[in-house]
């Protein structure tokens, strides 16, 4: 790989992390603090309309197009450890793939799916929503302080460079 088109894949990868810390901050400072002003019925239908939307295009590439990146940037990294920037390249490059993506797979993406089927003016769906704003917020933030740590990682491996 040449040194131009690593630096692309780094600056894109930084990037990539920063605007999912962006997008996943806005969820942990006030797109929940709003949902929850709602009555639950209203809370769940919104939830379930943005869980909908949030499957688009340009949110999964800025997601798993930036772990696409990630991945490569750690096996690249572990491969040349000797260079410089390799250690952050690496352990950026991990905490986005496991704090971000993973804690998505494993935890936010089981409670939108239990969340999807709720019958939002149900008993049920009340104590679901009470629950998954709980939960759901908590791995929210994970990923959001996972991202932002991937992307300042990122970001210093990419001013790592050697003087020319």
């Amino acid at each position: 790989m040449t040194t131009t088109n690593l630096f692309a894949l780094k600056l894109f990868s930084a990037l990539g992390c920063g605007l999912v810390a962006g997008v996943f901050f806005a969820f942990s400072t006030f797109v929940i603090n709003a949902l929850t002003r709602l009555q639950p019925k209203e809370g769940i239908a919104a939830m379930q309309s943005i869980n909908i939307t949030a499957i688009n295009p340009l949110f999964m590439v800025a997601l798993f197009g930036t772990a696409a990146a990630c991945m490569f940037l750690a096996v690249s990294s572990v491969l040349n450890l000797h260079q410089r920037g390799a250690a952050y390249l690496l352990v950026g490059s991990l905490i986005y793939l496991i704090g971000t993506v993973l804690v998505t797979i494993v935890f936010n993406v089981p409670l939108n799916d239990a969340l999807a089927i709720a019958k939002p003016d149900s008993t049920e769906g009340a104590n679901l929503w009470a629950k998954y704003l709980t939960n759901w917020t908590i791995w929210n933030h994970v990923r959001t302080i996972a991202a932002l740590a991937a992307a300042a990682l990122l970001t210093i491996a990419l001013c790592d460079q050697p003087v020319r």
